[in-house]
């Protein structure tokens, strides 16, 4: 069984797109593409479940028409609308120096300063030009972390870990 831990999402299945299965794939991530991945996982009702890529084309810079194996018809693509849609982070291209924000979803933050961990990081926020680390504390709290590369001292993509230095009095707001 896949956990979650073992995929991050890269983005959302739209709506059917014609009647033969294609669907419109709307993705944060292009790893799918630059990894030449035969699966990715679909969320069906809480769910992990692989589904195999028949074939795709891009349709602009964050949407691509998909077509799964399996999936010939228009009402069996409108059952997927709306699947959140995972890679499996063991196939991702990415290194530790060259890390997507969508894939260190799930990463812990460790404070330099104190040794101790923030919290979990639940969404990073890059629609401004500030981006901002959606943090979820041990204490259920949800703190919004400044992303500032020359913050972050170490990211250990093995352990799920990035080491910040977080500015002083930061996590008193």
């Amino acid at each position: 069984m896949v956990r979650d831990t073992d995929v991050y999402r890269i983005g959302r299945i739209g709506k059917p797109h014609g009647v033969k299965g294609e669907l419109t794939f709307l993705f944060e991530d292009d790893v799918f593409d630059r990894t030449d991945a035969e699966y990715l996982f679909l969320e069906v009702e809480g769910i992990l479940v692989p589904f195999f890529i028949e074939e795709y084309r891009f349709r602009g810079s964050e949407t691509a028409l998909v077509k799964f194996c399996d999936i010939d018809t228009q009402e069996q693509a409108r059952e997927l609308t709306g699947c959140d849609v995972y890679f499996p982070r063991q196939l991702s291209d990415s290194t530790p120096e060259d890390i997507s924000w969508a894939e260190i979803t799930g990463f812990q933050l460790v404070d330099t300063h104190s040794g101790n961990a923030v919290g979990i990081i639940r969404h990073v926020d890059d629609s401004t030009l500030n981006i901002l680390f959606e943090t979820e504390t041990p204490d259920g709290k949800t703190l919004l972390i400044p992303a500032h590369l020359e913050l972050i001292e170490g990211v250990d993509a093995a352990n799920k870990e990035i080491r910040i230095n977080l500015p002083e009095g930061i996590l008193d707001l």
